[in-house]
Order: C-alpha cells, then structure tokens, then sequence
C-alpha cells in the first residue's frame, strides 16, 4: 500500500474509475485536461494504492480566507465501493491532515451531500463537526 500525489497522465487516468463513482458525469477522455487545469488552481489529486490499484482518491486544494485563515479544502474524497472497510478512506484521511498539517493550516474542511449518510458517519467518526450549512444555486 502505498499514498501518492497523482503527477502523470497514467497516474490520473488510474484514478479515473474510482472517482468516477463519486462524479459519475465526469468523462475519461477530458478527465486529465480538467484536472491538470485544476491544478493550475492549485487542486491536487492523492490516491492510495493497493496492488498497483488506485483504491481511494482525494482531490483538495490549500487556500487561504478571512474567516478560517489558511486551510486545506477535500474537494473530492471518494473509496472504490467494491474496497470499502478495510480502512483505507481513514488512512488516506489521516495522510490529508498531515499534509494539510506540513503546511502550516490552521483547517480541514469539506463539503458533503446532504443524501450522503454513510460519508457523514465516516467524517463525524474522523472526529469532524457540522460547522455550517452550505447554500448554493445553478448560474
């Protein structure tokens, strides 16, 4: 097993199906250009891997703002269905904190469906709190 930030066009096409399942409207064939255009952002991609098999994908970004000051934002965090509870989502989680630790952030955060109850138990057991609601509409 092993933790890595996703930097070649074989490393993130490997990421593909199992983020895939979180952002199912995602195509393979743009997949790279968006995200090497997200990482001119600043975006990021880690997977964990198993037996050459990415098996647990975050995507986040470090940021900075005036109400939470430097922080680390999950964008995406998503655990192949097929590989979940073997503790692979909370390995790849702890590795996120420490990154965003190894940078100076004073936060983690992320947002979640409010449909996804499962995701919402693993982030409150990963000692997480509802600190807001996010509101949002179609432009």
């Amino acid at each position: 097993m092993s933790i890595q930030l996703a930097e070649s066009e074989s490393q993130m096409l490997g990421c593909f199906p199992v983020i895939s399942q979180l952002r199912p409207h995602l195509e393979q064939t743009k997949f790279v250009e968006q995200v090497r255009y997200q990482m001119t952002q600043g975006y990021q991609l880690v997977f964990l891997e198993v037996e050459k098999q990415a098996v647990a994908i975050a995507g986040f970004r470090i940021s900075n703002c005036l109400a939470s000051g430097k922080f680390l934002y999950i964008d995406d965090l998503v655990v192949d269905e097929l590989q979940r509870s073997h503790s692979y989502g909370q390995q790849l989680f702890q590795w996120l904190i420490e990154y965003a630790r190894n940078y100076d952030c004073k936060h983690l955060s992320l947002d979640s469906g409010v449909q996804r109850f499962a995701a919402h138990r693993f982030y409150l057991m990963q000692r997480m709190s509802i600190t807001s609601h996010h509101f949002s509409m179609e432009l």
